[in-house]
């Protein structure tokens, strides 16, 4: 297992080592102690959650504020998403950042998505099952989210707007400026 890391200050995408033959493959998908090596932090996860959802389903931007704020390891089990990433730590140097990347079934990659980033994804393939562990309890007083759409940080979905599936509450996200 690797970490590379991305364009944004203190996230990173994870590859595993992949062991290929005739029956198939195997892969350590976590290991926490490679982990915390690998990043070069302690990250205690303590929930792990998995969503299904069909073509052009856009899940996002969401993250948690203040003491209930999430670090996040994601990855897709089946199908192939956009996976997005965006730094809104005001003292980061890369704050207002965003990076994406295509997390599938093929490359088994994963992305870790720090505390202080929101976090969003799109479905690329007919369906999707997506898996996530999180280092903090949800809390819904706690939740906020950015516009997928954000004029600011013009994210490039890869599917025709038209096409995207948003749900009601992401329809009526903040904009990145008034977060």
């Amino acid at each position: 297992m690797k970490a590379v890391p991305t364009i944004l200050n203190q996230c990173f995408v994870i590859e595993p080592t992949v062991f290929n033959d005739s029956r198939g493959y195997f892969f350590e998908s976590f290991n926490q102690e490679t982990f915390n090596t690998l990043i070069g932090q302690t990250v205690n996860f303590v929930q792990d959650n998995e969503s299904y959802s069909t073509k052009g389903v856009l899940r996002g931007l969401h993250f948690q504020k203040g003491e209930w704020a999430q670090a996040k390891l994601v990855r897709v089990v089946k199908g192939r998403v956009l996976d997005v990433a965006v730094d809104i730590r005001k003292e980061s140097p890369t704050y207002g950042q965003h990076f994406s990347i295509e997390l599938t079934e093929d490359n088994k990659k994963q992305l870790f998505v720090p505390r202080g980033f929101a976090h969003g994804f799109v479905v690329l393939s007919d369906t999707a099952i997506f898996s996530y562990k999180c280092d903090n309890y949800y809390n819904k007083a706690s939740e906020g989210g950015i516009m997928y759409n954000d004029a600011t940080l013009n994210i490039d979905w890869k599917l025709p707007s038209e096409t995207l599936v948003i749900s009601e509450k992401d329809a009526v996200l903040s904009t990145f400026e008034t977060i």
